[in-house]
């Protein structure tokens, strides 16, 4: 499967960078926690699209489509997701505050942002 970037995207740049190493659980349940939030991926569209979280906090996306997606950082913020199959699973851990915004690399149309404070 060929990967889109659209370069629109890729020059959008965080506020203030800092995430720390992804957490990927492909194929595998994502246990949830108080610090953790998650971003469902449906009818190709990011729920909720933008989000506000606490320093620390875990985002973990789970592709609920019968299609593959793939998160990337828009500033390359954090490191992409591998192609997620439906139910996989993705997580970042965000470490500082800033907005990053982040795309489908294979839809590109589908955008979010993430709000660290």
């Amino acid at each position: 499967m060929k990967m889109l970037r659209h370069a629109a995207f890729m020059s959008m740049l965080c506020l203030s960078c800092g995430v720390t190493a992804p957490a990927i659980a492909a194929k595998a349940g994502v246990s949830q926690n108080a610090a953790a939030t998650q971003v469902e991926i449906r009818n190709f569209a990011f729920a909720p699209n933008t989000m506000t979280v606490a320093v620390g906090t875990r985002v973990v996306w789970i592709n609920r489509d019968e299609e593959p997606h793939v998160i990337t950082s828009a500033g390359k913020q954090f490191a992409s997701s591998p192609a997620l199959d439906t139910s996989d699973t993705y997580a970042v851990t965000f470490s500082k505050p800033g907005t990053y915004v982040y795309y489908c690399s294979i839809h590109p149309m589908m955008v979010g942002t993430i709000i660290v404070q």
